[in-house]
């Protein structure tokens, strides 16, 4: 077990203990709050018309079980996965969030896994952390491996299937839109890993196409009614 404490102020002692269990909170996600001790070192002193102010002072403390930062490597595992962890491990290590990685091979893909209770540090807004993770674990397969390299998809907490699934709903709709209006409809902005996901969707439909427009990072999709060839 390791040992975490906290120290808050606030004008109450309730005031700082919140203080002190959201910061608790905040560094080990998911900690059940009947696992915190708290000890008031001061109570306080309001003063005289706001003079002499003392705030109140807790140190919270909470026993959290000690977690690796990654699983044991594989001695199977290839030098493109062994590179793919170790980026994973150290992302890992300096973000904080209790995670650990889990590496499949396929032949043509690789898939590295982060598993933990709260992963949303690692995805990020819109997928933009997991997405940069991914991008700079293909760059590194590109530079060591050559032709040689397995495609590399990095997922967390079930979030590539759940992103795909919406993708794909937002994409068809567009579609369905452009072709009854024959007008363009301008999807939001996406990373582009996104936007390849959306262009590959729809590439076959035989009523739209699609293009990107925009600059990063607000880069975007529009899908409009397929040109008929004259």
């Amino acid at each position: 077990m390791t040992e975490i404490t906290v120290e808050a102020t606030g004008e109450t002692v309730g005031e700082a203990k919140w203080t002190a269990l959201r910061e608790l909170q905040r560094r080990v996600p998911g900690l059940d709050r009947d696992a915190i001790r708290f000890q008031v070192i001061s109570e306080g002193e309001r003063g005289l018309l706001g003079v002499g102010y003392t705030p109140a002072s807790v140190v919270a403390t909470a026993d959290v079980p000690e977690q690796p930062a990654a699983v044991e490597s594989n001695d199977d595992e290839t030098s493109q996965a062994g590179l793919v962890r170790e980026l994973l491990e150290r992302t890992v290590a300096a973000s904080g969030v209790p995670a650990t990685v889990r590496i499949d091979e396929t032949g043509e893909e690789l898939v590295a896994t982060l598993v933990g209770p709260d992963l949303g540090v690692l995805i990020g807004r819109h997928g933009q952390t997991i997405d940069a993770l991914q991008y700079l674990a293909n760059a590194i397969g590109h530079r060591t491996q050559g032709d040689d390299r397995m495609r590399v998809v990095v997922d967390a907490a079930g979030y590539r299937a759940r992103r795909a699934a919406a993708l794909e709903t937002a994409a068809r709709r567009a579609a369905e839109q452009a072709a009854a209006t024959g007008h363009r409809v301008e999807l939001d902005p996406m990373t582009a890993v996104e936007r390849r996901i959306v262009h590959e969707l729809l590439k076959d439909d035989p009523e739209v196409e699609t293009s990107s427009e925009g600059s990063e990072p607000n880069r975007f999709v529009v899908v409009l009614p397929r040109r008929s060839a004259d």
